[in-house]
């Protein structure tokens, strides 16, 4: 006579059974959640917003049911300050509905930027910096459009900056999409005077009066040039 099995006289058989049906139970109730909640094998095409305004952007993605987030971005003069310059997912992507999309948005003001730090007196940015280094300096902060007269002077220093026609002072900001002119000597005065005093001697010398008569007067330093100058 056969016996009825009893799961009380196998405990640890009763107990992987009940295992088994709670991890079954469970993996049904993910599989479930997963098309529910995540919409298992359904997908969107993302809209193309790029050069778009930011808020015409959104309420396109919103009405299709994505989410966004709006990340600044540099100054860029190529797109419209606030337009949308680049996203993510690209246009044309296939993801999952309600996903979150990137917009990168280009800056509605340039960055601004101090020239010359240095507030220990007040004054013109950057006088009296070499050329080199104050190219250096604006090359370092950005500046693009510079340019470069030269006036007569007997160093390389710069004079003054000019931002969109306006004198730069210290401590002052400057849009980095300003049309910097950077003001500065040639260091040519001085040649000229020394070339202009080699010819007067130089005349002086082929005329033949030889000594100054008295009561004439050179310069010392005019005086003391080589005859080796003399052709």
């Amino acid at each position: 006579m056969s016996k009825e099995f009893n799961f009380r006289q196998h405990p640890v058989l009763a107990n992987i059974v009940v295992i088994c049906l709670v991890a079954f139970i469970g993996l049904i109730i993910v599989y479930l959640y997963l098309n529910i909640f995540t919409r298992h094998g359904e997908s969107e095409i993302v809209p193309e917003v790029e050069n778009m305004s930011f808020t015409n952007a959104i309420k396109t993605l919103h009405e299709q049911g994505f989410r966004t987030d709006i990340r600044d971005s540099l100054y860029n003069e190529d797109y419209n300050p606030g337009y949308v310059i680049e996203q993510f997912p690209k246009p044309g992507s296939k993801v999952k509905p309600g996903r979150k999309i990137f917009l990168y948005i280009n800056a509605v003001h340039p960055r601004e930027y101090i020239i010359d730090a240095d507030n220990t007196e007040p004054g013109e940015a950057l006088k009296g910096y070499s050329l080199r280094q104050g190219l250096a300096k604006l090359e370092e902060l950005g500046f693009r459009k510079v340019n470069v007269v030269k006036v007569p002077g007997d160093n390389d220093r710069i004079i003054r900056l000019i931002a969109n026609g306006k004198t730069v002072g210290k401590m002052e900001k400057v849009p980095v999409t300003a049309l910097i002119t950077v003001e500065v000597h040639d260091g040519q005065l001085n040649r000229v005077s020394d070339s202009l005093q080699h010819e007067e001697y130089l005349q002086y010398v082929t005329a033949g009066e030889g000594e100054p008569s008295e009561g004439e007067e050179y310069d010392d330093e005019l005086m003391d040039i080589e005859p080796a100058f003399v052709q």
